[in-house]
């Protein structure tokens, strides 16, 4: 399984966006360097009110589809 390691700090005005289906993706920068995007599905369960912080690992398949988040 891979994964990448991105810091987030999403803010509660741009995780409404992103709840509310007006933006459907977020793009990064993981720590390697590399440009990702992935779902903001994902990250529901992590979301508080003053939005999404923290240090997450994405994991994902071969064929490069998501697996699991967890909270590092």
């Amino acid at each position: 399984m891979q994964s990448i390691v991105v810091d987030l700090a999403i803010g509660p005005e741009e995780w409404i966006k992103l709840y509310q289906g007006v933006a459907h993706d977020v793009r990064t920068v993981a720590r390697d360097g590399r440009s990702v995007r992935f779902p903001a599905r994902i990250l529901s369960r992590f979301a508080l009110r003053d939005g999404v912080h923290g240090t997450f690992r994405i994991n994902f398949d071969a064929e490069g589809r998501f697996k699991d988040i967890a909270r590092l």
